[in-house]
């Protein structure tokens, strides 16, 4: 299958972090499969590629809310959980019968409630706003 995501996200590295996009910044192919070889589930195309992009790539994968390694990924409540914010209140998703579009849509589940909302955009742009957002909107409260 042709590459829909890919360039965007190593694209992300020379824009936010200042440096050329480097090899280990992401995972290799057999990298991701040996991962997700522990997951019981497919994994969305945008999310493959995010991983091969970016999945090593600390200062992304960490930046304000945490990515899950492929290998952590997980069903539950009927999504698959890709992202916790640092104090466990929330928890990012797919619903499990939109695993085989591209790029689905992504929920929020607050944890305390057990609630899911939809984020009413995609994962692509869900995670390009998100970035966005911590590096050009948060860096100057970061900072201090």
């Amino acid at each position: 299958m042709a590459e829909m995501f890919l360039e965007k996200f190593r694209s992300l590295v020379p824009l936010y972090l200042e440096d050329e996009w480097q090899t280990e910044d992401g995972l290799t192919e057999s990298e991701l499969e040996e991962d997700l070889a522990e997951v019981d589930s497919p994994i969305p195309l945008v999310l493959r590629e995010f991983y091969q992009a970016l999945g090593g790539c600390e200062d992304l994968m960490e930046a304000y809310h945490y990515f899950f390694d492929p290998e952590e990924l997980e069903i539950e409540d009927g999504y698959l959980l890709f992202l916790e914010d640092e104090e466990e209140k929330y928890v990012w998703g797919f619903r499990i019968d939109q695993l085989e579009v591209p790029d689905p849509i992504v929920y929020r589940r607050q944890n305390a409630r057990g609630v899911w909302k939809s984020e009413e955009g995609t994962f692509s742009e869900y995670v390009l706003d998100m970035f966005s957002w911590v590096f050009d909107e948060l860096s100057p409260e970061l900072d201090n």
